[in-house]
């Protein structure tokens, strides 16, 4: 049984982290470590995650890509499951990401989807039906593979030594999600998982400078990527190592 190790980036979400971390405490399949990394908060964050038993690690460099970096580097698992502070796994997440790689020897990563809670009755409606189906299908399309959703993934830790050397992770302005997916080698997999589910907030999807700032973000994400390779030479060269 491989070891999982569950990375959680943090900014000044020392409320929401309490949901999650509890969430995790009844895991049916417990974590083998829990890294919450601090990304510079100015709340009561670390000192929620050190009262829950998790390891901090700091990152004074502010963005979730730094972040997520910090904590995949630091944790001990041969398995790096992601969630983000605001995510609220179900009670069996952990068995169903060991599952998942069990059946998928494989995938260097699976993902999975969420429900959304909070805001409003059309948040939540646009989070669940608009912008996963577009974000999966859009990008599956460019990517030639699912692409991680960071709010419910996880990676093999080998598999991440091999991408973490192409990413943008000194770049504020990007996904880190949608970057990393952007460096899995022909060869590489993403197996998506639609029973592995979370529950994450809609606040990012209320309309105004939040949600365009996300937007901008998967923009720039894609352009920085693409402009590295084309998504015709990218799904060309998995289409030939597939035919070989």
């Amino acid at each position: 049984m491989a070891s999982i190790s569950v990375v959680i980036p943090v900014y000044n979400d020392a409320a929401m982290l309490r949901v999650c971390l509890d969430a995790l405490a009844r895991q049916t399949r417990p974590a083998d470590e829990i890294v919450v990394v601090d990304n510079a908060s100015t709340d009561a964050s670390a000192h929620v995650a050190r009262m829950a038993g998790a390891r901090v690690v700091f990152e004074p460099t502010r963005g979730i890509p730094a972040a997520t970096s910090a904590g995949f580097n630091a944790a001990q698992g041969a398995i790096l499951a992601r969630l983000d502070a605001d995510s609220i796994p179900e009670a069996d997440w952990l068995e169903r990401v060991e599952a998942a790689f069990d059946a998928h020897p494989e995938a260097s990563a699976v993902t999975g989807t969420a429900a959304f809670y909070g805001g409003n009755s059309f948040q939540r409606w646009f989070g669940g039906s608009c912008y996963l189906p577009a974000y999966f299908g859009a990008m599956g399309l460019l990517l030639g593979h699912p692409p991680l959703f960071g709010s419910n993934c996880a990676i093999r830790a080998c598999a991440w030594l091999l991408v973490r050397e192409s990413a943008h992770l000194d770049r504020h302005d990007v996904h880190d999600d949608l970057d990393v997916s952007f460096q899995f080698r022909p060869g590489m997999t993403v197996h998506f998982d639609r029973a592995l589910r979370v529950s994450v907030s809609a606040r990012p999807l209320a309309i105004g400078n939040g949600f365009v700032h996300r937007v901008r973000l998967g923009v720039v994400t894609v352009a920085v990527n693409v402009l590295r390779e084309s998504p015709v030479t990218r799904r060309r060269r998995r289409a030939d190592l597939r035919v070989t």
